[in-house]
């Protein structure tokens, strides 16, 4: 079942045998578009990319293969991650290596394992999308404010947080504007029930109404 349908020499390859290829590497490639598009962000560039990129790896593998042996061919074709010329999120990369793998395996005519492999990574994929197992932590901020010279940043805050906070770290401590203001980044894991905008208006009186900045730990452009 999981044998490989090109036959032991490899120097001649039947043309049915790679449109068959062919065929499940496109069909592949567009059920890891999907899941992508499924479970994460998504432009129709990226994931036209994704469909296509199966093939593509099978042709370099079929090219290459009994000429230089698999150990180039899978060197060749994970190279082509290179036409990533900015820098994706965790998933995107994810994708790429996920379609390029099923390339691999389609290339060397194992498609039974490609389209188990397929079926049993975007159940994966999607599964673990959606629990909640590795959630962060919501509560958990981080805090930017830029405050006058004259506060003294070590203590100035310390009423609010108290009244606001879990738990407090002062991360970065930045000078800015010819060094007449201090840029401060905090770590805050906020106590439940608190109101966000209550939180932000009694800092605001603390700074000066200068600029405050309160953002999750991880946004989408972080993974």
């Amino acid at each position: 079942m999981l044998t490989s349908i090109f036959s032991d020499t490899t120097s001649s390859i039947e043309l049915s045998s790679i449109l068959l290829c062919s065929i499940c590497s496109i069909i592949l490639g567009m059920l890891i578009a999907f899941t992508h598009k499924y479970t994460s962000k998504y432009n129709k560039s990226f994931l036209t990319t994704i469909s296509v990129l199966p093939l593509l790896v099978q042709m370099v593998i079929i090219m290459v293969n009994g000429n230089l042996g698999t150990s180039v061919a899978i060197l060749g074709a994970f190279s082509l991650v290179r036409f990533r010329s900015l820098p994706g999120t965790s998933k995107e990369i994810l994708s790429v290596f996920f379609a390029m793998t099923v390339g691999l395996a389609t290339g060397m005519g194992h498609l039974a394992f490609a389209g188990i492999m397929t079926v049993f990574g975007c159940f994966a994929l999607v599964f673990l999308s959606f629990i909640k197992i590795y959630d962060t932590n919501r509560q958990e901020k981080i805090l930017k404010i830029t405050i006058p010279e004259n506060l003294d940043y070590t203590t100035v805050f310390d009423t609010i947080f108290t009244k606001y906070t879990k738990k407090v770290e002062l991360e970065q401590v930045k000078t800015t504007n010819m060094g007449s203001m201090f840029d401060l980044s905090y770590r805050v894991t906020l106590l439940k029930e608190v109101s966000e905008k209550e939180f932000i208006d009694d800092l605001r009186t603390k700074n000066g109404n200068l600029k405050i900045i309160l953002t999750h730990p991880l946004t989408e452009s972080d993974l």
